[in-house]
């Protein structure tokens, strides 16, 4: 028996609906009747009542309702004495210059607010360098997306981002429409690219989808640093392809640059929070992790972290 399935239980009970508990819960009206039924099972009772009006809780069900809510309760206040606790120490973690500009920010501010006491050190760099630097033990945690991660490694899947032609507006034809806002790769042949090079994530992610599309990109210049690479997007030396977050920092982004989507699921970039194993980890590194999921799911609900969708599954 989860905690989680007694918070669904008892949403459940209270909105009497699974359709309405699933939608406060964001999440899936099934999963939500799967947890359910999981729990009936496992106490080899039935807990609802179910109807075309809704749910109604048994007799079982009530007096299980009732013990969960005190449950709950005293959940609720374990977790508020742990924060009392104070966790100190220092705790690293490495971001890539596209995720820091969405998260970096939002994660200082929350750590800051709920654990005043942790040191903070955030490193910011492309994410071959910080696979190199988790290995080496030089990080606590990372947000990574090479799913050729270390055995040792706790790999939680975060959030998925769609990619996007970036191009300079100024560089546009002048006196025409916008170019389309969906692409394909097969329509990139012939576009100046400026890209990372191959030792990182994205770089490899894009390889393969034009190998897939049968399509040899224009590759002009090669430039590991994100602003950098933007600043040459900016003066129309080239075109870019990277998620929504590479324009994150610019409050002009939209009058600066014309973003295209490449209409295809599978060109993606998937966001990995990787960490050392959890024996290895400090209190304060766990805090962190817990964290760093937190501020990431609630950008993405919020419409914050444009372009970005939760992996199916992660709460």
């Amino acid at each position: 028996m989860e905690l989680r399935q007694l918070q669904y239980f008892v949403r459940v009970v209270e909105l009497g609906s699974m359709s309405r508990a699933a939608l406060e819960l964001d999440m899936v009206q099934s999963a939500v009747s799967q947890q359910i039924s999981r729990l009936e099972g496992e106490l080899a009772t039935r807990l609802l009542r179910r109807t075309p009006q809704g749910v109604t809780p048994t007799e079982a069900g009530l007096a299980f309702f009732h013990e969960a809510q005190l449950t709950l309760r005293h959940a609720e206040q374990a977790r508020r004495a742990a924060h009392q606790a104070r966790l100190s120490g220092t705790v690293s973690v490495g971001l890539a210059p596209t995720t820091a500009s969405v998260i970096g920010v939002p994660l200082i501010r929350a750590m800051r607010e709920r654990y005043p006491d942790v040191r903070l050190h955030v490193v910011e760099s492309l994410s071959g360098h910080l696979t190199a630097m988790l290995n080496a033990r030089q990080l606590d945690l990372a947000v990574l997306f090479d799913t050729h991660a270390a055995r040792r490694w706790t790999v939680i899947p975060l959030l998925e981002e769609t990619l996007f032609l970036i191009q300079s507006r100024q560089a546009l034809p002048q006196g025409k429409a916008d170019p389309p806002t969906l692409c394909q790769m097969a329509d990139l042949a012939e576009v100046p690219l400026i890209m990372p090079t191959g030792v990182h994530g994205l770089r490899s992610t894009l390889d393969a989808a034009f190998a897939r599309a049968k399509v040899a990109p224009h590759v002009t210049q090669e430039v590991d640093s994100l602003a950098m690479l933007m600043d040459a997007v900016d003066m129309g030396f080239g075109a870019t392809l990277q998620p929504w977050a590479a324009v994150g920092r610019y409050p002009d982004a939209a009058t600066r640059f014309h973003l295209a989507q490449i209409d295809d699921p599978a060109v993606m970039r998937r966001n990995l929070l990787c960490s050392l194993s959890d024996d290895e980890l400090s209190p304060a590194a766990l805090a962190l992790r817990v964290v760093l999921g937190d501020i990431a799911r609630g950008l993405v609900r919020s419409g914050e972290w444009r372009g970005a969708r939760l992996v199916e599954g992660v709460a």
